[in-house]
Order: structure tokens, then C-alpha cells, then sequence
């Protein structure tokens, strides 16, 4: 089975992106998953894309939360990939 990749675009000093990865971090022992974590002030065309919807999840690709991350969505949208 193919790993399942969660990607989660953040930037310094936001409070929304510390809880969207604690979120995330609490959900580790559940799913197995691989983070991949970017800051997307170190690259235009993410600032671009996503300045103004930070902290933004996607699993495997798929946008699947951003804002304000709830950790069960995050839960339920994991559990369909298993």
C-alpha cells in the first residue's frame, strides 16, 4: 500500500499553523502518514497561492483544509484513504 503524504503550508509566527500541526501531530499515532511541512514565505509561488488561506492541508495533493484545521475533518478525510 502506497504511504499516504500530508502536506501542510504554514508560516512563521501564525497561531492557526502551530494548532493545524498539533492537530496533525495528535492524529500520528492513528494514521500512518509522512508530514512534509513548508513555509510558504520561502517561495513566491506558494505565497501566492496560499497567503491568504494559511494554515492549508493536503493528503496526497487534495486540498483538504485550510484556516481554521479541524482535527476530526482531518481525521475523517484520512480515514477514507485507508
Amino acid at each position: 500500500m502506497p504511504q499516504t503524504t500530508l502536506t501542510l503550508y504554514t508560516r512563521q509566527q501564525c497561531h492557526l499553523c502551530e494548532q493545524a500541526k498539533q492537530a496533525i501531530m495528535e492524529l500520528k499515532d492513528e494514521y500512518l502518514f509522512h508530514l512534509e511541512e513548508f513555509d510558504i514565505d520561502q517561495n513566491d509561488e506558494l505565497t501566492e497561492r496560499y497567503g491568504l488561506m494559511i494554515p492549508v492541508v493536503l493528503i496526497n495533493g487534495e486540498e483538504v483544509a485550510f484556516g481554521q484545521i479541524n482535527k476530526f475533518i482531518l481525521s475523517n478525510r484520512l480515514q477514507k484513504k485507508f
